[in-house]
């Protein structure tokens, strides 16, 4: 691995086959801002992605959930992201959106067609495109179907 390349632990929270992500602040200073995206952040030095995940979940909505699957890993050139996935066991009026603009349940024609309303916002937006490939990945895979 090179150095320049920054490790990201992000998480897949479901729940009624609906997937809660993040819309990013309106901030041109972050990577896809005003995006719908999932939640997560930077692996700090000596994290592991797990335990990155699971602090990165409870810093920005407040959901403490044991243990996380790893789902895959998608890289490039600037970023590594390590990906996991939990269910979602509390009602979003438990959650304390600590990061971010707002914050949704995604249905799976949301995430294919790569947009949803914030009631927030007040508009349809966008998903982050490397968000949409890792969802529509994830929905493909049927790890989120009750057996």
């Amino acid at each position: 691995m090179e150095n320049q390349q920054v490790q990201v632990a992000i998480a897949i929270l479901y729940q009624d086959n609906k997937f809660l992500m993040q819309l990013r602040d309106n901030n041109p200073n972050i990577l896809y801002p005003g995006y719908w995206a999932l939640f997560g952040g930077h692996i700090e030095s000596g994290e592991t992605p797990n335990i990155a995940v699971k602090r990165e979940v409870l810093e920005e909505i407040g959901y403490d959930y044991p243990k996380f699957s790893e789902f895959c890993c998608y890289w490039d050139d600037k970023v590594i992201r390590h990906v996991f996935h939990a269910p979602l066991l509390v009602d979003s009026n438990q959650l304390v959106l600590n990061e971010g603009w707002d914050m949704g349940f995604l249905t799976p024609a949301d995430i294919r067609q790569g947009t949803c309303y914030s009631t927030i916002a007040a508009e349809v937006r966008p998903l982050g495109p490397m968000h949409q490939r890792i969802m529509l990945d994830f929905i493909e895979s049927n790890l989120h179907c009750e057996a």
